[in-house]
């Protein structure tokens, strides 16, 4: 494993800056070197650096990319992956997509609100024509198309595959079909693929490089680390990039990172979102309450990929990270929040005064959740005793508890957790799933 902690260079490279929320943001040259900060000057261990690589190491990391305010503080690669290694950012590549979209629309090519048919043609789905033309290019960004996930195969763009199981905007699914036809929207509504329109409209401001690669029937975006982060970095300043806009439709840039619908309120158009009030996930058909990454800021939004393909970005602070890499140990899935959110609690204790979450006042919650044989218990106070009841209210099992506890064979399914807390009890709502 090969780890490089980046230090204040002795010469000064040229300077760039914009700002985001009244602070200054370092924006990289196309070519040549990337400035950086020395971790120190935020006040960061070294041991606590450390304790962050050995926890990406071991969870089958590629690559790690941290900026502050635009400017490199860590970064880190693993076996011999480099800095010029190319790697998938499988579904992270979603919010891209959406940034084209958006693109699209400023310049007059398409509408959200436009049905998806104008340019998919009709009978581009098995469902009624009446039913198929309820889905609008604003659908397909929201995940919101109605259509049935539970098919064979969920990422089959064949019409036959896209059977009708609600009307649009009644049901929201982690649906990778209906979102990889926004590539063939995209094409008949500008007349260039995502390739061309990605190397046209964004890669000219800020050196991102990367390509789009037919796997099967989805498009993969491949490129380094350090285009995931020029692309978080252009999300750090709401699509522009050092005076540049790229997205200049501010109001589509606010669509992205708020509650596209009111089903999943912390998915945005094609991007994850934090600090929303319940969460739901690919496969599961169930709001669970409480914000997504309970470790993160919540005001952080992230481009979530299979296998842990992350990009966070936090507007408050300027902060932007990056993981590439194969499935942790965590878990794999279309989306991984629990490593994301245990990435997050190593970041929280990287300052030298605190081995704490930053975030350890927030509110009450279990997690993993969904979950499997872990339990976490997160909040004020120590449990000391647990009780498992079912969605009829049957006690299944219970039991002594600390923080984190097996809470035995269970089936899958909603379950509610009682905990003792002193003399009070608190109940939670829980989701057990072997998908996650």
């Amino acid at each position: 494993m090969r780890l490089t902690v980046l230090v204040p260079l002795l010469f000064l490279s040229a300077f760039f800056s914009g700002s985001i929320q009244g602070q200054s943001v370092y924006f990289p040259p196309q070519t040549g070197t990337w400035d950086s900060r020395n971790p120190s000057d935020l006040g960061w261990c070294q041991e606590n650096i450390d304790s962050l690589y050995a926890y990406l190491g071991a969870n089958n990391s590629k690559g790690f990319v941290l900026l502050d305010k635009g400017k490199i503080v860590l970064e880190a690669y693993f076996g011999n992956f480099t800095k010029d290694s190319l790697w998938y950012w499988a579904s992270a590549g979603k919010t891209l997509t959406a940034m084209l979209l958006g693109i699209a629309q400023q310049e007059g090519h398409l509408s959200l609100s436009d049905s998806s048919s104008q340019y998919l043609g009709t009978g581009w789905t098995s469902a009624p024509a009446s039913k198929e033309r309820l889905i609008t290019v604003r659908n397909q960004l929201a995940l919101d198309a109605g259509l049935d996930d539970g098919v064979a195969n969920k990422d089959c763009t064949v019409d036959t595959c896209l059977q009708y199981l609600s009307d649009a905007g009644t049901r929201w699914a982690y649906h990778n079909a209906v979102y990889t036809l926004l590539d063939s929207v995209l094409y008949y509504a500008t007349g260039q693929n995502a390739n061309s329109y990605f190397q046209s409209r964004i890669r000219p401001a800020t050196g991102m490089a990367g390509l789009f690669l037919g796997i099967g029937f989805n498009n993969v975006f491949f490129s380094t680390p350090r285009s995931m982060a020029r692309f978080g970095l252009l999300m750090l300043n709401r699509g522009t990039w050092n005076g540049t806009p790229v997205l200049s439709d501010t109001a589509f840039f606010g669509q992205m990172i708020r509650p596209s619908q009111a089903l999943n309120r912390s998915y945005g158009y094609l991007t994850w979102l934090n600090g929303q009030s319940s969460f739901m996930l690919p496969g599961l058909q169930l709001a669970i309450p409480g914000p997504l990454f309970p470790e993160a800021p919540s005001d952080m939004f992230a481009a979530q990929g299979r296998d842990g393909q992350i990009l966070s970005v936090v507007p408050s602070t300027g902060l932007v990270w990056v993981r590439m890499g194969e499935s942790p140990n965590s878990g794999s899935g279309d989306v991984t929040p629990v490593f994301t959110n245990n990435i997050w609690r190593y970041i929280n204790r990287l300052p030298c005064s605190s081995g704490l979450s930053t975030h350890a006042n927030a509110p009450a919650l279990l997690w993993p959740n969904p979950g499997q044989n872990r339990i976490q218990y997160q909040g004020k106070g120590e449990p000391s005793f647990w009780r498992i009841y079912d969605a009829l209210g049957r006690l299944w099992s219970e039991g002594p508890a600390k923080r984190e506890w097996n809470p035995g064979a269970l089936p899958n399914g909603l379950y509610q957790i009682e905990i003792q807390l002193g003399d009070q009890r608190q109940r939670f709502p829980w989701v057990r799933s072997d998908s996650h």
